[in-house]
């Protein structure tokens, strides 16, 4: 089972600009530590970001740093379940969302898997992921 498994560091990417943004982006990092065995460790401030590669509002952007005992594709999973919860719509890439919640970094994995890539690709060419992630304590696959 899941919660029998060493703990991993992994960085999560936290972004929205549709509804109460800032808001969504401060409740989802809130929500991580209701993951099941998962804890947030260290969270960066909250930034405003233009958006990328996209029209539309500015994005509020945050990193968070967590220890988890679930897999990489069992912590995927709970993202995707948290931003279903927020309503999450895929109508395209790079659209505004309600909420989108990034898999950045498990541990020092390396996963090139069809739904499932770490270190998240082009996580270093988008300044809305290393502002944030430079405020916390670098992951190891740095």
């Amino acid at each position: 089972m899941s919660h029998d498994r060493a703990p991993v560091v992994a960085y999560v990417a936290i972004g929205a600009n549709l509804g109460n943004a800032e808001q969504s982006v401060l409740q989802a990092m809130s929500d991580l530590n209701d993951v099941p065995h998962t804890q947030v460790l260290e969270r960066s401030s909250v930034l405003r970001t233009a958006p990328w590669q996209t029209e539309g509002p500015d994005f509020f952007n945050a990193v968070v740093r967590l220890s988890t005992q679930l897999s990489a594709p069992a912590l995927l999973l709970q993202l995707q379940r948290l931003e279903n919860l927020a309503k999450r719509e895929r109508p395209y890439r790079y659209a505004p969302r309600t909420l989108d919640l990034d898999l950045i970094f498990f541990g020092s994995s390396r996963i090139n898997s069809t739904w499932l890539q770490v270190p998240h690709p082009r996580w270093n060419e988008r300044d809305f992921v290393k502002l944030p992630l430079a405020q916390l304590t670098a992951p190891d696959a740095l």
